[in-house]
């Protein structure tokens, strides 16, 4: 079956079912597995470069805190054309962070041959891993996805068996940066499942800005920073966006060394089969419990305190 996927985490769903051989199209974001998509040609592109811009300038660019405004995604009518796909794969969930499901619809009335749309809006830790199912079927491996359904979710239980009983540190989930986000969706139920009591956000959650103020009034013992689309590395780089406001030394995850950055695309972010990985992450970080591999310092590791 040609595929072409519009967005990060069916991409890698497609990829977790066995099936990155089936890809013909994808969009620039999508970049697990590396090996698998690296050949895939690549059908949406950038409005501006977002590495040379500060998360006030893109919150800005796509529409400032409504999140109502363009995309960071153009999708190529054409190229997309050219590959011929059977089924197209897109999101209908929000329109900052991939190509819309109204636009992909709209490109694909003009085609010849239309092929199938099919659109996930996965909000919740049940929603992401039934989307596993959903594409299955639509594949033509329904069964194998079943199983790895099935797989997925024994792996949350032993999450929640390994932290069951122990004291439930407060958490603070950072999205973005600047603005202020938390995040919402299935983040609160992972943290939920590793241990720890989520706090500004309610699982399913669309959420929208926070003030400052919230954060410090919330007193979280943990913050999470795992900024949408930004690698680790990105987010040390605007660090003092967070550590130069008033009251940051004050928190008492501050005080307590308990400040972390993770890799939010890999397993945050995008409502893909690893958002296991993250709460197997987040065990580690709220409890320092190891569930499945051990974590790598480029999952997690924790913000360190400048000197003085």
């Amino acid at each position: 079956m040609r595929i072409v996927s519009l967005l990060p985490a069916a991409t890698d769903i497609v990829a977790d079912l066995g099936l990155a051989a089936d890809l013909v199209g994808r969009t620039h974001e999508c970049d697990w597995p590396p090996e698998a998509v690296a050949p895939v040609p690549v059908v949406t592109r950038a409005e501006f470069a977002v590495e040379e811009l500060s998360s006030r300038e893109i919150s800005e660019a796509v529409g400032g805190a409504a999140h109502a405004g363009s995309s960071l995604y153009t999708l190529d009518t054409a190229a997309l054309a050219a590959l011929d796909p059977e089924i197209v794969l897109t999101q209908d969930l929000c329109d900052v962070c991939a190509v819309s499901y109204e636009a992909v619809s709209r490109a694909v009335r003009v085609l010849d041959a239309g092929p199938r749309v099919l659109s996930l809006e996965p909000r919740t830790l049940d929603d992401v891993l039934d989307c596993l199912v959903t594409v299955g079927e639509s594949l033509g491996v329904r069964e194998r996805a079943e199983r790895r359904r099935e797989q997925l979710r024994r792996r949350l239980a032993e999450v929640e068996r390994l932290t069951r009983g122990r004291e439930r540190p407060r958490v603070v989930a950072i999205e973005w940066l600047d603005p202020l986000w938390p995040a919402g969706h299935w983040v609160p139920e992972q943290i939920t499942c590793a241990g720890g009591e989520p706090l500004l956000a309610a699982p399913g959650e669309h959420t929208g800005p926070m003030t400052w103020e919230a954060v410090r009034a919330a007193r979280p013992d943990v913050v999470l920073l795992l900024p949408c689309g930004f690698p680790p590395e990105r987010t040390l780089r605007e660090r003092e966006l967070l550590t130069s406001l008033p009251g940051w030394d004050e928190l008492p995850a501050v005080r307590a060394g308990e400040v972390w950055v993770l890799d939010g695309p890999a397993y945050f972010n995008r409502p893909g089969p690893r958002v296991v990985r993250g709460a197997e992450v987040l065990a580690h970080v709220l409890h320092g419990v190891r569930a499945g591999e051990p974590v790598t310092p480029a999952e997690a590791c924790r913000l360190e305190q400048p000197p003085g």
